[in-house]
């Protein structure tokens, strides 16, 4: 009762600090300050907690500033209270003296023994649980009111972001046995609000539908559905405000200005009305291009890389082209931290605006040490000999990037990180920190592809592109389809020599049986292996050759042509041995070898049979693809190729090294090999495919992200229009007899393998032409 009297007195700290008790009671809930008893001091024999359910005593025990055998007082008594307080598992504290024991009696908090969701359609349960976890909301945990009320505007938040501004959530807190809680979140994600209108107020140089036509979001149209380019986002419409801007800015409309932006809602929270007003300006033009400031390299060169000149519309994007092309000009010398600066004086009278482009260079850069981290497998050697700038060296920012190119380009990666700290200390230093995320170069796949032609191809294959960390190449491969069964093993080493010459060694089994092709019918069995070099001449360019012998066994049947049969002087088949010696030379600048979007890729291939066994022939090939992105993600693709071949010696050109054309990696909405010139079988009447010395081949394709996946780096559309054919040795290439088809295709780089699906219609096909509007190939052909 004295203590109730104290508690409620006016002179309550006036009492306390003259209040001398043998027991006291230091009672704290929530604020401690009315509590504070004055503690005459006494030495603890022993410590007893009580209270606790889930807490261990020694936790308590850690957190007490006393220990058994040493005085407890007023001092320590506080910092006991705030020390276990301040612990987070205890809502209410107390501290008695019994006699010569301490003891502590707390109140611990409650625990989140469950939480439950429901009414959640747009996302799963468990990923809800991961994202609340991370705001201290989870099973186990101390229950903390104001976390919960975090956690309930957070899962709002995310409703928020995918357009459901008319969800609501409410969280629940159910009591349990043992100082439990529950708590379940009772949610209503109603309808997504849909974007009704976009009105742009101001406009006058450029119709409404050319300045939405730069806008992300939209009102709902036929794909919505897809890419959800209907649902409002803050974030979006940020990122089409700036591209409005660059838009204008790009045009000459140097003073371009977006007064204010006003969405509003609906009361039913369905539709959303965007209002942007702007003031477009005048339109500028470009009255003079200056240079100033140290440009250390000539100033002839400097001006070949300022796209704007005198008399041109102003441009932001040009103008910020040409300061980022300075600089990087300037850091390919060793000037790393330079500054180009593109000062403008406008005139608003005549609408002009000159600009002077201060060039501050900077210090001279060199790099002090190459790092390389993230490589677990791959030897050191690998990495750095790919690598083009060196250490000690100025710094090249166009080493560096080739440096990445060629390291990505190796395949043993994921993901590749290059930065360029300062030295410490230092203003003329840097060290290139290079980060590799290695991935798994070795594959062993059963059942490794299925095709239109071919139908299901069995077998297993081995490879590793990175052998023991070294780089090197080995492949062992037994594959089996209707047409191809192949069992071959080859190794190589990129770098036989330290300057870049490769060599690789082959050995293989191949037997062809075209009876399922829509080809003339014949059987092949052949082995043979050979080595091959390749020399890189820089970092674009390289040669190649190689020697290889083969030994072929023609195995022909009653359904076999006529001059097939003359070439092998009987109807039964014959053997057609060969030492063939090959080379070649390549031109890559592609920035990526699987899914392309600039560069161009030249090669010229020639081979020919040394005229010491069987065979007298030659083949030359020659291919280039050219590729340019276009917009976005969209890249053109532009791919010619051309092949002759032909016999010396007087002897028969080899049919089974004959062109065929046709299929989907040629000419698709053809059957596979099933153009050029064909002959007709005397028993069945029926009219085939027997290939030919001529080949021509030219395809014209868009690739464009699949829609709702315009991040994903596995799936690409393509809209085609193929043209070729196969002229045999008796005829001449004739742009007359080319067969054209067109359509659309799917690329996915799928776990399997590499999945092509076209569907492709003939333009000019003819009635001895056999084909096939769907068409398909999955797993890497052998």
């Amino acid at each position: 009762m004295a203590l109730k009297k104290l508690k409620h007195s006016k002179n309550t700290d006036h009492i306390f600090k003259n209040l001398k008790l043998k027991s006291v009671l230091i009672l704290v809930s929530g604020l401690f300050a009315n509590s504070a008893l004055a503690l005459e001091p006494f030495v603890v024999k022993d410590i007893r907690v009580e209270g606790l359910q889930r807490t261990e005593a020694g936790t308590v025990f850690t957190y007490l500033p006393v220990k058994v055998g040493e005085t407890m007082n007023d001092d320590l008594a506080s910092q006991a209270i705030k020390s276990l307080y301040n612990t987070g598992f205890f809502k209410d504290v107390r501290i008695e003296a019994e006699g010569d024991v301490l003891v502590v009696t707390v109140q611990e908090r409650s625990s989140i023994a469950q939480i439950d969701f429901s009414g959640n359609k747009s996302f799963p349960t468990d990923k809800m649980k991961e994202g609340l976890k991370q705001i201290g909301i989870a099973e186990g945990q101390i229950f903390d009111k104001s976390q919960l009320d975090r956690a309930e505007q957070e899962v709002k938040r995310q409703y928020l972001s995918q357009g459901k501004y008319g969800a609501t959530v409410k969280a629940v807190v159910s009591p349990l046995e043992r100082n439990r809680v529950a708590v379940r979140f009772d949610i209503e994600e109603g309808a997504v609000s849909k974007i009704r209108s976009i009105n742009i107020v101001g406009n006058q140089a450029f119709s409404m539908d050319d300045l939405r036509a730069e806008f992300l979001l939209t009102t709902p149209n036929w794909m919505s559905w897809w890419n959800k380019d209907d649902q409002y986002s803050k974030q979006k419409l940020n990122a089409d405000l700036e591209a409005l801007r660059s838009f204008y800015l790009n045009r000459g409309y140097l003073e371009f200005n977006i007064d204010s932006t006003q969405v509003s809602i609906t009361p039913d929270k369905k539709d959303i009305y965007i209002t942007v007003n702007v003031t477009e300006g005048e339109k500028y033009t470009i009255s003079e291009v200056k240079l100033a400031g140290d440009t250390i390299v000539p100033d002839s060169e400097i001006q070949q890389l300022i796209t704007v000149k005198k008399g041109d519309t102003f441009s932001r994007e040009k103008i910020t082209e040409s300061s980022k092309a300075i600089s990087d000009r300037l850091s390919n010398d060793g000037y790393a931290f330079s500054n180009v600066n593109p000062v403008p004086e406008v005139n608003k009278e005549q609408h002009t605006a000159a600009f002077t482009f201060f060039v501050d260079p900077g210090k001279r850069v060199y790099v002090r040490r190459i790092n390389i981290a993230g490589n677990t497998r791959t030897r050191d050697e690998v990495l750095r000999r790919e690598v083009r700038q060196l250490e000690s060296a100025w710094y090249a920012s166009d080493k560096i990037n080739r440096s990445k190119e060629r390291l990505i380009r190796t395949d043993f990666f994921s993901d590749v990180n290059i930065e360029t700290p300062a030295v410490p200390g230092t203003t003329d230093q840097v060290d290139l920190n290079i980060s590799v995320t290695e991935k798994s170069t070795g594959s062993i796949q059963f059942g490794a592809g299925l095709s239109s032609s071919e139908g299901v191809v069995l077998g297993i294959t081995v490879n590793q592109n990175n052998f023991l960390g070294t780089g090197n190449r080995v492949s062992a491969q037994i594959n089996t389809g209707k047409v191809n069964t192949t069992y071959s093993l080859s190794y190589t080493d990129p770098y036989f020599t330290p300057d870049g010459i490769s060599r690789g060694f082959d050995i293989y089994r191949r037997d062809v049986d075209t009876s399922s092709l829509n080809v003339a019918s014949y059987n092949t069995s052949s082995y043979g292996g050979g080595v091959r070099f390749g020399v890189p001449l820089n970092e674009r360019d390289g040669i190649n050759f190689g020697l290889a012998a083969d030994f072929t066994t023609v195995d022909l049947n009653t359904n076999s042509p006529i001059q097939y049969q003359k070439y092998c002087g009987n109807a039964t088949g014959c053997s057609s041995n060969s030492i063939v010696v090959s080379g070649g030379w390549s031109h890559d600048t592609r920035d990526s070898i699987m899914f392309t979007n600039n560069g161009v890729l030249q090669k010229l291939s020639a081979e020919v049979s040394l005229p010491v066994l069987d065979l007298n022939y030659y083949k030359i090939d020659y291919k280039q693809a050219w590729f340019k992105n276009v917009y976005k993600d969209f890249t053109f693709m532009l791919n010619g190729e051309i092949g002759y071949a032909d016999s010396y010696g007087n002897k028969n050109f080899p049919f089974f090294k004959n062109y065929f054309m046709g299929g989907v990696n040629s000419v698709r909405g053809y059957d596979n090999g099933s153009l050029g010139p064909r002959d007709i079988d005397p028993i069945t009447g029926l009219d085939f495919a027997v290939g030919g010395t001529k080949r021509l081949l030219g395809n014209a394709e868009l690739f464009f992200p699949v829609p709702g996946l315009k991040d994903s780096k596995q799936f690409r559309l393509s809209a085609f229009l193929d043209g070729g054919n196969v002229w045999g040795s008796d005829s001449s290439y004739s742009l007359s007899d080319l067969r054209y088809s067109t359509g659309l295709g799917i690329s996915w780089l799928s776990p399997f393998g590499p999945l092509k699906l076209v569907y492709a219609k003939p333009l000019n096909s003819k009635s001895t032409d056999n084909t096939q509007s769907i068409q398909f190939q999955l797993g890497s052909q052998f």
